[in-house]
């Protein structure tokens, strides 16, 4: 049972029962207020515009479909999730409609091999799963018992992973943004019973605890498995700015994904892989104004920043929030809640007749800097949601 961080009460359901109040501050609590609403009222206006497209970059203000051209991209059910959290919230049948418009055209592209990598719980776990959670609708449920099928197919039995992508020369691949397709599988065993899919998901993290967290909490983006002995050959920078460094929004996935990885296990060192990714990011962030850049280990010029990787943090650090003790609990809210100032006051864009909130997103180190990205909005989104109680989850 979640936290519930309400406006002006908070109940705490964690390691100690207990009361308190998250944001007791009441410029806080109006500030959460009003950044939610005006995220209602531009993401109203967007359901309205985009409809069942599937945004993903928006240049000049305006998404293009991006489905239409990759139907099969990792990003593509961002805006799904979206919508189901604003239906959870608000319960304006619009949102239900344009989400489940989505998924038929994503329910398509599971019966494509080209569509075969790690990313079915990003695609397929924010849309027909958190479709059957707040509905109960069967045939979203049963795409997301085949996605689940999908995913723990790409288990490597001898190297105990969740391979990555499918080309020849990366076979041996793990990366760090799987943590957060786990969820896909921990569900899959809750609905069916069958327990190989918990344990698919639980090796995957045992093993990314090996290969990719380091003994300071930071997080390689991309491990290469040596395919005889199934140790860790090398870690190149992935989306990062090379080896060994430390890209930012691996590092959010990181947080978040293993703090997930404890709620569904109970598993103690998940907690405490989370906790310690927490503090990492915390302590890199609060050096440059909690806006992360891109790579915590990059030079400092040229200056690059990824809003996406604080506004997935903010998340992961409220989730771990939820599972601490009391006297633990303040600093991961504060710094939440820091990271998500941060963002407002300088790269949210709420004008309704332009697409994207969250500006100044990074895909990678050196390519599309500085962009709206769709997760951006999302993660945005589901912190406050959060902040202000919402019991619902979507992972």
């Amino acid at each position: 049972m979640p936290i519930l961080y309400a406006l002006g009460t908070a109940v705490f359901c964690g390691k100690e029962e207990s009361r308190m109040e998250f944001l007791a501050d009441k410029r806080e609590q109006q500030w959460t207020a009003d950044l939610y609403k005006k995220l209602r009222d531009k993401f109203s206006a967007e359901c309205d515009r985009i409809g069942p497209a599937i945004p993903y970059i928006a240049e000049n203000g305006k998404y293009e479909d991006f489905g239409a051209l990759a139907p099969e991209w990792w990003t593509n059910g961002f805006w799904p999730g979206l919508l189901w959290l604003m239906y959870e919230a608000e319960g304006d049948i619009k949102y239900k409609n344009t989400a489940r418009g989505v998924e038929d055209k994503l329910a398509e592209n599971l019966m494509h091999f080209r569509a075969n990598d790690h990313d079915y719980g990003f695609r397929y776990h924010l849309s027909c799963v958190a479709d059957y959670r707040i509905t109960g609708d069967e045939t979203a449920r049963e795409r997301g018992l085949f996605a689940a099928q999908m995913l723990a197919g790409r288990f490597h039995p001898e190297g105990k992973f969740i391979r990555a992508w499918d080309a020849p020369e990366r076979v041996t691949w793990m990366i760090i943004d799987c943590m957060m397709n786990l969820p896909l599988l921990f569900w899959a065993s809750e609905q069916t019973k069958d327990s190989r899919f918990a344990a698919v998901a639980k090796a995957h993290a045992q093993t990314s605890l090996k290969v990719l967290l380091r003994a300071d909490g930071s997080s390689g983006h991309v491990a290469i498995l040596n395919p005889d002995s199934w140790e860790l050959e090398s870690q190149p920078g992935g989306q990062g700015y090379g080896e060994g460094s430390s890209w930012s929004r691996g590092q959010a996935w990181a947080v978040y994904g293993f703090a997930l990885a404890y709620r569904y296990t109970r598993e103690e060192e998940y907690l405490e892989a989370a906790k310690r990714c927490a503090h990492y990011f915390l302590a890199n962030v609060c050096a440059t104004g909690f806006v992360p850049r891109v790579d915590f280990r990059a030079p400092g010029t040229p200056e690059r920043i990824d809003t996406t990787a604080g506004a997935a943090a903010a998340c992961g650090l409220l989730a771990v929030a939820e599972e601490v003790t009391k006297w633990e609990q303040p600093m991961y809210v504060s710094g939440a809640v820091q990271m998500l100032k941060a963002l407002e006051k300088e790269h949210c864009n709420f004008a309704k007749d332009y697409d994207s909130v969250l500006q100044n997103g990074t895909v990678m180190y050196g390519k599309q800097i500085h962009v709206p990205l769709i997760y951006g909005d999302f993660f945005l989104l589901e912190a406050v949601r959060m902040l202000l109680g919402d019991e619902f989850r979507i992972w």
